[in-house]
């Protein structure tokens, strides 16, 4: 059976159904999501002894401000809000920072990057992509990687790197087609 990561045992305990926090459902608490994210990106970087620098942690905090990809040009405008010297080679180093550590992915088809819910495993991402709100919720199906490798493999192929994106409408979105 398919299932949506949790984002964290606090942010999705008071969830409703699956995927309702990534796809901002009412009873979602996105502070607390951000919150445990963030703890968990010190977490994982001081036990590899990676630098979370200031900028690091404000790229990631920009990204996980929404459960909606972001752009670099984005985050590189919301950053010279707050830091004149923001330049786009400051953004890149964050996010190839970021996503070396596996704490955000990259969503290739927007471009954009969305924070990771399970960063301390390394895993391809899976993603429900809401084509209408744009919100993105990662999800891991082990079997769904299986498939792949295995399918990879029967036809001689390496592997270096899967990113399944899979758009449809999301909880909300459906909701509001139906009103």
């Amino acid at each position: 059976m398919n299932h949506v990561n949790r984002m964290t045992s606090r942010a999705m305990a008071s969830a409703k159904k699956p995927g309702a926090a990534a796809f901002g459902g009412a009873a979602h608490d996105h502070g607390a999501c951000i919150a445990d994210a963030l703890m968990a990106a010190e977490t994982i970087c001081r036990e590899r002894g990676a630098r979370l620098t200031k900028l690091r942690r404000r790229v990631l905090e920009l990204i996980w401000s929404s459960h909606a990809p972001v752009g670099a040009y984005v985050l590189l405008r919301r950053l010279s809000q707050e830091h004149e010297s923001a330049a786009p080679p400051t953004v890149y180093r964050a996010l190839d920072f970021l996503l070396e550590q596996g704490l955000i992915h990259r969503i290739e088809s927007l471009n954009a990057f969305v924070g990771c819910v399970e960063p301390s495993e390394a895993h391809a991402g899976q993603f429900l992509i809401c084509r209408h709100c744009g919100a993105a919720a990662e999800m891991r199906d082990r079997r769904v990687n299986k498939a792949i490798g295995r399918t990879a493999s029967d036809l001689g192929f390496t592997l270096e790197e899967a990113t399944v994106e899979l758009r449809g409408l999301c909880p909300a979105c459906q909701a509001s087609d139906d009103a």
